[in-house]
């Protein structure tokens, strides 16, 4: 049995812990520049107000919930870009109303992209238009309205050229929402992506009952951001409810 050197009863020698690290939080995601084609989308003084719509989005937008922090290095190409070039469809000097619209995808850049179109972001939840509100406010916008409401509500008390809405529902609710906000003629034009054939065909039969004199597959950007957006526009006839009145009275 070999001896120990070591004096008897001592504990053995620990070694030195390194000190805890505290808990380091996920950086947030930083705001990307403004693509090359960003300029050409938004032309003039709107790609200073996009950029400051881009600030807002990726810092309040982010911190009240409107928009996920995974979002902020996609802002330019799949939200303010995207939604930019459904200016294409929409006619000259136009009344707008964007249905849910959130954080103002896409009625707040078509207001920022074209100043001749007179634009209401309709929206039901309080904090959202408050964001909204403070968005018209910096970006010094004077063709828009913010109006905290639903669609419901406002059905046949005001009439527009064209409605829009992105991601907000399946195009048969799109339909009941939105016919009774255009006139004759107006417009539905929903930002849909790759099953927008597939909603078109389920909802058919909304169409008739709610309406709607056409419906096609439109698409914009082509040549000018990757991918184009696919549009469905929905021309709206005339009321049912305003039909049956007449033909009652006759």
């Amino acid at each position: 049995m070999t001896e120990s050197n070591e004096p008897a009863g001592l504990p053995e020698p620990s070694m030195p812990h390194e000190p805890s690290r505290p808990h380091q939080p996920h950086e947030p995601a930083s705001l990307p520049e403004a693509p090359a084609a960003a300029p050409e989308v938004f032309p003039g003084e709107a790609i200073r107000q996009a950029r400051m719509f881009a600030e807002m989005l990726a810092g309040p937008g982010v911190v009240r919930g409107l928009l996920g922090p995974r979002e902020v290095p996609r802002i330019w190409d799949r939200h303010l870009l995207n939604c930019a070039v459904v200016a294409e469809a929409v006619p000259p000097d136009a009344a707008l109303v964007d249905i849910g619209s959130g954080a103002g995808l896409p009625g707040l850049v078509l207001a920022i992209v074209r100043p001749d179109v007179r634009v209401t972001l309709l929206e039901p939840l309080l904090r959202r238009t408050t964001f909204l509100s403070e968005c018209v406010e910096v970006l010094k916008l004077d063709n828009v309205e913010v109006l905290r409401g639903r669609a419901e509500e406002l059905a046949r008390k005001r009439l527009f050229d064209v409605a829009t809405a992105r991601a907000v529902a399946p195009l048969d609710r799109l339909l009941a929402w939105s016919m009774p906000l255009l006139r004759e003629g107006g417009e539905l034009l929903a930002m849909k992506g790759e099953r927008a054939a597939e909603e078109v065909e389920a909802a058919r039969s909304q169409m008739k009952s709610s309406g709607a004199r056409s419906v096609e597959l439109v698409t914009v950007g082509r040549g000018r951001v990757e991918p184009p957006a696919t549009l469905v526009r929905v021309v709206a006839g005339r009321s049912p409810i305003v039909s049956g009145r007449r033909r009652r009275k006759r």
